[in-house]
């Protein structure tokens, strides 16, 4: 396939995905901008930004769920074996059903702990419960509807959940709107509000993917989604793909964990300014993310049609692409840092300040971070997440250290704490770029191998 091919069909992937992942993350920026014009904005703030790693970090279980489907979707849809693509997704219902249950049930109790021992402040830690709680109980919508976004993914079809991506972010600002601050006749219930509406947006939203997934709208698809007897030979597969990529995600989120916790010891103001610059920055890393997404997709099929060299045509395409838009994003982030925290609204007490520092030494690992992301979807999507553990392992022995000397043993505080992320970024893009020159990823086959 030529290189301008591969490009342009990666492209056509990728982009509903950007669209989807935009509008993830402009949710939880409705979330921030609307909790940022509440009376009590830096403890709100504060609160939102424990909470949401609080939900990365409980997400680890499901992430390698998810992974390990969307790779075993994308190579028996690659090898045009729809019965098992539908056995598949079947058995996956049942498993995130299960999976969300129990996530949400332990969150929802647990949630006030969790943050004290993340290290917020009593009052902070009140008011994260506050929106932690409901968020918990909606958990089975929220993996659910990750989940059929990642089957339709596999399968090469990106456009249905843009559209519905689209619908639940109307519904979630509409209902941020009335139930935060109390307008349109709604009674304001503050950041509790917040958390209402992101459920019933999710809520909304998987209950349109079943109704296309039901419907047989993607040819040769037609799911039965009830529950069913576990199937063990494919739990094995999914788990053994999956179980590296949660580790991966728990790997990841002890740096972030550790840096919130860090930056909680400085100041709570410094963990308002990460979440904030987060969910800006975050923008920057969405078509990059969903490149990888894509990406991941691509290869997983041509790995199932035997066709390896495919497979690297398609990583090269991610490269291209990951490294051209990430670059020009974070040159438009660094120079527009100071008036894209200002759509939070006005921030005191040095909570902008920090903010725009955070994210333009983020802005300093787009580069690598690009590469990085591009090879993710490479190891992702051919199954070989054992890789991707390792490489984030290693490079997460290396931020938090980095963060803490450069923090506290040289006093740098908080712009210390947030320099360990561009070093960790060019680790992490040295050592994946090295897997991909390697061929242990290329296996092919529809039916991953067992473990030996």
């Amino acid at each position: 396939m030529p290189a301008e091919s591969t490009r342009l069909r990666l492209w056509r992937l990728s982009a509903p995905i950007i669209g989807i992942n935009t509008l993830n993350v402009l949710m939880l920026a409705v979330d921030s901008a609307l909790c940022g014009r509440l009376p009590e904005s830096k403890v709100a703030l504060a609160a939102l930004g424990y909470s949401v790693q609080v939900v990365f970090l409980l997400m680890v279980a499901m992430l390698g769920l998810l992974v390990g489907t969307v790779a075993l979707v994308a190579r028996a849809y690659g090898g045009k074996d729809t019965s098992r693509v539908n056995h598949i997704i079947q058995q996956a219902t049942t498993l995130t059903a299960l999976v969300g249950v129990t996530v949400g049930v332990v969150g929802a109790i647990a949630a006030r702990g969790i943050l004290t021992v993340l290290g917020a402040s009593d009052v902070v830690a009140s008011v994260g419960a506050d929106y932690l709680r409901p968020l918990m109980i909606g958990t089975p919508f929220f993996y659910l509807t990750l989940l059929y976004t990642g089957i339709m993914r596999g399968v090469g079809n990106t456009k249905i959940p843009f559209v519905c991506a689209i619908v639940a972010n109307v519904v979630n600002a509409v209902l941020n709107y009335a139930l935060v601050l109390g307008n349109l006749g709604a009674p304001s219930l503050g950041v509790t509000g917040s958390a209402i509406s992101t459920v019933a947006a999710q809520l909304l939203n998987v209950v349109i993917l079943i109704v296309v997934l039901r419907r047989g709208t993607v040819a040769g698809l037609r799911p039965t989604l009830r529950p069913a007897k576990l199937d063990r030979g494919l739990a094995v597969e999914l788990s053994r793909i999956g179980w590296p990529a949660a580790i991966d995600m728990l790997v990841l989120n002890v740096g972030f964990l550790a840096a919130i916790g860090m930056l909680g010891h400085i100041d709570d103001a410094t963990v308002a300014a990460h979440g904030l610059g987060m969910r800006v920055q975050s923008l920057a890393f969405v078509p990059g993310l969903s490149i990888a997404q894509a990406t991941g997709a691509l290869v997983g099929q041509a790995l199932g049609a035997g066709d390896v060299p495919r497979a690297r045509e398609v990583v090269r395409a991610s490269l291209f692409l990951c490294v051209t838009i990430m670059t020009v994003l974070a040159l438009i982030i660094v120079i527009a840092a100071h008036p894209l925290v200002q759509i939070f609204g006005e921030q005191g007490e040095g909570i902008e300040a920090h903010a725009i520092d955070w994210m333009r030494l983020l802005g300093l690992a787009m580069l690598p971070a690009a590469i990085h992301i591009a090879m993710v979807g490479l190891l992702q999507g051919s199954g070989a997440t054992m890789t991707s553990l390792r490489i984030n392992f290693i490079t997460m022995l290396l931020q938090v250290p980095v963060a803490y000397i450069l923090g506290f043993t040289l006093g740098l505080g908080a712009i210390g704490v947030w320099l360990s992320f561009p070093i960790s970024f060019v680790g992490k893009a040295a050592l994946a770029y090295g897997a991909y020159r390697g061929n242990k990823w290329a296996v092919t086959g529809i039916r991953m191998p067992a473990k030996k």
